[in-house]
């Protein structure tokens, strides 16, 4: 069994994926994080209810909120292809508000300990909803949902701890 990131770690060093206007780029975690101040949210998946009606929108519309209280930058993470999250930025008109990462195979959601088996609803293996304030590398805030919750991880919710 995995252990779950938690408060005062660090975040796993990996690669990760995201759309470019020239196809596919790799970055790395140690890009995104070190010598930043990071919210990073993860959503079962792109283009589903709940994160397309609500998860994604709030981060967008309360952007410069999360700028103001000191933030560097917004990450969105989801278990889909740099295409599709490439697809679901254009479609939710995130353009340079949000940094949308696509974790193809799951590995850094398995680094971070936070997969979610939705095999049994043809969905395979997806990251659980969450919400996390890196400082620097490190996890300063962790709010990780109850399966089927939309509540901690929200982006009112995560702008009043900062």
């Amino acid at each position: 069994m995995t252990q779950t990131i938690e408060v005062g770690a660090a975040i796993p060093s990996t690669k990760l994926m995201m759309a470019t206007g020239e196809g596919p780029r790799e970055i790395s975690t140690d890009e995104l994080f070190n010598g930043h101040k990071v919210v990073m949210f993860g959503v079962p998946g792109a283009f589903t209810p709940t994160c397309s009606a609500k998860h994604l929108p709030g981060f967008i519309q309360m952007n410069d909120a999360f700028i103001e209280k000191g933030v560097n930058k917004i990450v969105c993470l989801s278990v889909n292809d740099a295409f599709v999250m490439g697809a679901w930025a254009r479609d939710q008109n995130v353009d340079e508000k949000i940094v949308m990462l696509a974790d193809g195979s799951g590995l850094f959601t398995k680094a971070l300990g936070l997969e979610l088996d939705l095999t049994a609803r043809g969905l395979g293996v997806r990251c659980q909803r969450f919400a996390m304030v890196v400082d620097n590398g490190t996890v300063t805030s962790l709010f990780i949902e109850a399966p089927g919750g939309f509540d901690v991880s929200r982006a009112e919710a995560v702008l009043t701890t900062l």
